[in-house]
């Protein structure tokens, strides 16, 4: 684990506001020379404190309209057959994100779809194929609060 100090948390807040921005104005901002900045930025990504840049992408507008929280309940837990679920939904274009968590569910999904029709797809042609699945609840989003935060030291 890396040490993070003050300065390091000013780039990482900036990053995540904009990835865009340049070296020289994330210099500027946090009162770093270009070059300065440039190998603390690759130290930051080198050691995995970045993982990665990107869009964020306003779902709605791709036309995918309908968003829902799915929590998986598993029949088994037999290791061939939940690498097999875990492999189906890491492949499947509708799952954003799938937690493993404690409490009553054994995993979490969160799914965007088009349209209630093709999500009710996913769940018959998909989800309730896969033989490690007993059943699964969704919580339909109605309006997102919050989101893409960004992470703070």
């Amino acid at each position: 684990m890396q040490v993070l100090d003050a300065r390091d948390g000013q780039i990482l807040r900036l990053l995540q506001e904009d990835s865009r921005i340049s070296n020289a104005d994330l210099a500027e901002k946090v009162g770093m020379s270009a070059s300065a900045l440039w190998r603390r930025v690759r130290t930051l990504e080198e050691t995995g404190v970045i993982e990665r840049y990107g869009a964020v992408v306003n779902a709605p507008a791709m036309g995918l309209g309908f968003h829902a929280i799915v929590h998986v309940h598993l029949t088994r837990h037999d290791p061939e057959k939940l690498a097999e679920f875990i492999r189906a939904v890491e492949l499947s274009p509708l799952v954003q994100e799938c937690y493993a968590t404690t409490g009553q569910s054994d995993y979490h999904l969160r799914v965007l779809a088009p349209d209630l029709e093709a999500f009710n797809r996913f769940l018959e042609d998909f989800l309730f194929r896969l033989p490690a699945v007993a059943s699964a609840q969704t919580n339909v989003v109605l309006r997102t609060i919050k989101r893409d935060c960004p992470v703070v030291p």
